[in-house]
């Protein structure tokens, strides 16, 4: 990737490469990009491949020229209200469970200014938790931007920091649900492996026995493929990039997980028509195949358990639907 200036970058579409769409290989080209701002420029008629206006779904393959623009825009001061549509699961005057798609930034950070779950929020309510940064209100705990599922909010600062008792003593009940590369030795297990940061990538982490913050993973395999397997994961431990890391660390990667690698062939043949096949996935599933599926808690105010379980999206449906071979 070349960046020409700030607001364009050229790309030359490596080879080897197979076909993908243009959303998908932008947004996984370019650091810290979801694929709706990308499609916003696509459809702006910011993006060109060979000198031509491209659409989202047109294919790209090796040597094209694609260059994108990106209008810069000046970071705002503190997070502004943007009506981006939110699913509400629950709402009381002290607290929201929202169910986060994949592709939100849970907060502004560098990169991502715009667009995010806590510009939703504010759209929505004028109450939320003060307790963190500016840019962070209401947010008791993270999701992954490419992780889907339940998300806690807070609505004022004692409700936080209740909540955030409970997410440090454990006490939160919360069930991941991810499709992994490759079939378990054993259908139930532990992952128990400090997580630190990568030596050679900030960005990334890695598990270490002598550095770096203990980490605990528990996991239960709920079905089996040919070369993956439907998983079910409990937190013991909250560290970022926890289940992904773990999963890495023991060979069965999040099966599309760009960073952990998820995105090549760990289990399988080598055959053409198996290469095939697992592109054909990799297309449906262009982030990791990793939802936040149940979240259960304490009601600060009521002391009523609340328990809120979110359906699997259909990026993950479909792609279940083709490992048991209906699709």
């Amino acid at each position: 990737m070349k960046i020409i200036d700030k607001k364009k970058i050229e790309i030359i579409v490596e080879e080897g490469k197979s076909k993908k769409r243009l959303d998908i290989y932008l947004t996984n080209s370019i650091e810290k990009a979801t694929r709706s701002r990308i499609q916003k420029l696509i459809k702006s008629g910011l993006a060109v491949v060979n000198g031509k206006p491209a659409k989202a779904n047109h294919l790209v393959t090796p040597g094209d020229k694609i260059e994108l623009e990106i209008p810069i825009t000046p970071r705002p001061e503190s997070p502004e209200a943007e009506d981006i549509p939110l699913e509400i699961v629950y709402e009381d005057e002290f607290l929201l469970v929202v169910n986060k798609p994949a592709g939100m930034v849970v907060h502004p950070a560098y990169g991502n200014y715009t667009g995010t779950l806590v510009n939703a929020l504010i759209h929505h309510t004028q109450s939320l938790s003060t307790l963190n940064t500016g840019e962070r209100p209401g947010i008791v705990h993270r999701l992954d931007k490419e992780t889907s599922g339940l998300l806690l909010v807070a609505k004022n600062n004692w409700t936080h920091s209740q909540l955030a008792k409970q997410f440090f003593h454990h006490t939160i009940t919360r069930e991941y649900w991810a499709v992994c590369w490759g079939k378990f030795e054993r259908p139930k297990g532990e992952v128990i492996a400090n997580i630190v940061r990568s030596k050679r990538d900030r960005k990334i982490f890695t598990t270490s026995e002598t550095e770096g913050k203990f980490a605990h993973t528990i996991y239960e395999v709920l079905e089996e493929f040919e070369f993956a397997s439907l998983v079910k994961l409990t937190l013991k431990t909250g560290r970022t990039h926890q289940i992904r890391v773990h999963l890495s660390s023991i060979k069965h990667p999040v099966f599309g997980d760009p960073t952990y690698g998820g995105r090549r062939i760990v289990y399988g043949g080598t055959s053409a028509k198996f290469k095939s096949r697992i592109n054909n996935l990799l297309e449906i599933m262009p982030r990791q195949a990793l939802h936040a599926k149940t979240l259960g808690f304490l009601h600060p105010d009521t002391e009523d358990f609340l328990f809120f379980e979110s359906p699997l999206p259909r990026d993950m449906e479909l792609l279940l639907e083709k490992l048991r071979g209906k699709g």
